[in-house]
């Protein structure tokens, strides 16, 4: 059975993407399943924060052709790392003059054997990698803090989504959105919350995932927040958030 592939994305930086990629793979392998991390961000934040911080070989490589999927996988228990690097910003460019240059990701974890799902770490732009992502997927993942200007980088979120969805990959769905950052002890962030259940259509699911500083200091230690402190709020919402995940 092929793995289910799902573009984490939002456009604006520090929202918790690369966050919620990891530790949301991180607990889906504690839950036995075979889960694929791909850094699609040329920041390569998700790999540094796993502990592969100067890998010899890169998704960029595989872009270029010169290495395979399999060539460039850092393996770690039941999670695995396709890691990423500035390269990509080179590959980026480069793929603006390619035919069917939407495809590239798409062929690329076609080749992908043994997972039960592949998380993709997207950067924070609607860049032409963003795409590949969309269109190498079968859903999307939105993580969003409850935070007024939030509200429209989710419009334009799902205006892309319905985009790519009408140009190259039909089948593309909105798997939800994940409320992070989560402060119940704010007014806004119940506001926020409010409008979201009222005024969006997609799932919003109700695990939250709340501010927690172990999630800050997990990455300093090349860690999930669930290896680093699995006794932490963060590590009990992502869990939480995976168990939900699985069955939605």
């Amino acid at each position: 059975m092929a793995a289910t592939i799902i573009s984490v994305i939002n456009q604006k930086g520090g929202t918790g993407k690369t966050t919620t990629t990891i530790n949301l793979g991180s607990a889906l392998s504690k839950l036995g399943k075979k889960i694929l991390l791909v850094d699609l961000d040329p920041q390569a934040n998700l790999s540094y924060s796993l502990g592969v911080t100067e890998p010899a070989v890169t998704l960029a490589d595989v872009f270029t052709g010169t290495k395979q999927l399999a060539d460039i996988l850092v393996h770690q228990g039941n999670l695995s790392i396709a890691p990423g690097s500035n390269e990509l910003v080179d590959i980026e460019i480069s793929l603006v003059t390619q035919e069917k240059r939407e495809s590239f990701l798409k062929n690329i974890l076609a080749d992908a054997k043994g997972f039960d799902y592949i998380l993709i770490d997207c950067p924070p732009s609607l860049s032409i990698l963003t795409v590949n992502a969309l269109a190498a997927s079968q859903e999307v993942l939105i993580p969003l803090q409850m935070e007024v200007l939030t509200l429209q980088g989710l419009n334009q979120i799902l205006n892309t989504v319905a985009q790519v969805r009408k140009a190259f990959n039909p089948k593309l769905r909105v798997k939800g959105i994940v409320v992070v950052m989560y402060d119940k002890r704010r007014k806004l962030s119940l506001e926020v919350e409010e409008y979201l259940q009222e005024n969006v259509d997609e799932y919003i699911f109700s695990s939250r995932v709340r501010q927690n500083v172990k999630l800050a200091e997990a990455p300093s230690f090349g860690k999930s927040v669930i290896d680093y402190d699995p006794a932490s709020n963060g590590a009990k919402d992502y869990m939480a958030l995976a168990e939900e995940f699985l069955v939605k």
